[in-house]
């Protein structure tokens, strides 16, 4: 069974975890996967470990994840994938020479479980639509 997780950053504020749910709700309503989870990396909860152990838990032995972001950053090259158990930590230096820690928890898999982690949303024709929807104020 495939699982699908949408992960975004969270934030000490209400929307960014509302935004995901609201995603999840979405997409469950198109019948794609059985089950559909949120996991948030920060300031809320379910973190992504906890999203993934849920799928798991559903019964899902292939669980597809997708960075809610727009960009790869340290987050997504780093951070996430080392919270999905699926590479040791990275150093990742930004432009200035300094080099960014995060202490996240890590996920075990149990054997039989595949991860598949996907690239975040980038430069897609699509937004383009929604950049001027927004323009023009809509």
């Amino acid at each position: 069974m495939e699982a699908l997780v949408l992960v975004g950053h969270g934030s000490r504020l209400p929307y960014s975890k509302e935004l995901l749910e609201k995603l999840a709700e979405k997409i469950k309503e198109k019948n794609v996967f059985e089950i559909v989870e949120i996991g948030l990396m920060e300031f809320n909860e379910p973190t992504i470990p906890q999203a993934v152990k849920k799928a798991i838990e559903r019964g899902a032995k292939k669980i597809i994840v997708v960075p809610v972001f727009l960009a790869h950053g340290v987050h997504t090259l780093r951070d996430i994938p080392h919270m999905l158990g699926l590479e040791e930590k990275v150093e990742i230096e930004d432009n200035n020479g300094h080099h960014h820690h995060h202490e996240h928890e890590h996920l075990e898999l149990p054997d039989g479980v595949e991860i598949i982690y996907r690239d975040p949303i980038g430069a897609d024709d699509r937004l383009v639509d929604i950049i001027l929807d927004r323009a023009f104020g809509k």
